[in-house]
């Protein structure tokens, strides 16, 4: 039981590392630089030598990048050791399932996470870095990360009563949108489009375009109907995601600050999180995305997911644990 509960938690370890090297290799503009899928030109590994890169520009077409091949097929590999570690832990934890406690929808979320994760890499590149897609791409780790996460609280924590639980649901909302709104950002290039802090632009109202830049249905660097889209378009994006970084400060900050009485080591992580993915969005913005703090925004987020679903995992609201027997009660 103990060895599940620790590998369980190691799968979240890895996940939360993969999802950063998804990021990185973003930030890299590797995203491409394998054109295929799931090998790299038609091979397991980049092409590196003369006679191999000529061979893979003569029936791929394009230049080939072996440096930005590698990081690609690096979180291929990555993201296939997590494929059979989350099998193997999940069929460990299916078979103690009643001493853990874990009920069967929750350790088959991680399944359904993980297979449709799949296929959004794959159609990320087929479908050559369509924002939509790539967004989807990066929810989706964040996804397959609290789910995950659930399982391995509901398996280790112990339970407690909280009456704030539908704050936290709240909280998670909005960290989840906000993080919606990051990979929007993040997909479309826009993350330095707003030239100064805390102005954008200059103004505080909303630049325009903001509708069709937020149109799903459209290629990368291009407005629904075929048109470029202008520095306007994506200053409103990251204008919008500046205003979702408002909302989640006061309501993660509102929870942290309610919880400091009743659950304060919940409230000192949920605060020192939120205090550094902020400083982390600030940095980015005033030193032009260094790539640490821009990956480590990244983190930042998954760090957020962590401690909210944590939490989740292991409270009940005080309505229904008075709904449940002593007996039953003792026995969870």
């Amino acid at each position: 039981m103990k060895a599940i509960r620790i590998i369980l938690w190691f799968t979240v370890a890895w996940t939360f590392c993969l999802a950063m090297l998804g990021a990185y290799v973003r930030l890299n503009d590797a995203g491409l630089g394998c054109p295929d899928w799931p090998g790299c030109y038609g091979r397991i590994t980049p092409p590196q030598e003369h006679h191999e890169i000529a061979h893979a520009e003569k029936h791929f077409g394009g230049d080939v990048d072996p440096g930005k091949g590698w990081k690609e097929m690096i979180h291929r590999y990555a993201v296939g050791g997590l494929s059979f570690l989350l099998l193997g832990t999940l069929i460990a934890a299916t078979r103690k399932r009643k001493e853990l406690h874990i009920a069967p929808a929750i350790l088959a979320a991680p399944v359904a996470v993980i297979v449709f994760q799949a296929l959004l890499g794959m159609w990320t590149v087929t479908m050559k870095l369509m924002p939509i897609v790539v967004t989807a791409h990066l929810v989706g780790g964040l996804t397959l990360l609290a789910s995950i996460t659930v399982l391995a609280g509901r398996a280790s924590l112990p339970q407690q009563t909280l009456a704030l639980r539908n704050w936290v649901w709240l909280a998670l909302a909005a960290v989840a949108a906000q993080i919606v709104l990051g990979g929007w950002v993040s997909s479309n290039y826009a993350a330095l489009a707003c030239d100064g802090f805390p102005a954008c632009r200059g103004g505080f109202a909303p630049p325009e375009g903001l509708l069709q830049a937020l149109h799903p249905d459209r290629q990368l660097g291009l407005t629904a109907d075929g048109q470029a889209l202008t520095i306007n378009h994506l200053a409103a994006i990251h204008w919008l995601h500046r205003l979702g970084a408002l909302l989640v400060t006061a309501i993660v900050g509102a929870l942290a600050w309610s919880l400091r009485r009743s659950q304060p080591r919940w409230a000192l992580l949920l605060g020192a999180a939120l205090f550094i993915q902020l400083s982390l969005g600030i940095i980015n913005v005033a030193f032009g995305l260094p790539m640490p703090a821009a990956v480590a925004h990244n983190g930042g987020a998954g760090a957020l997911i962590i401690l909210l679903t944590a939490l989740l995992a292991s409270t009940r609201s005080e309505k229904t644990h008075a709904n449940i027997s002593p007996e039953l009660a003792l026995a969870r």
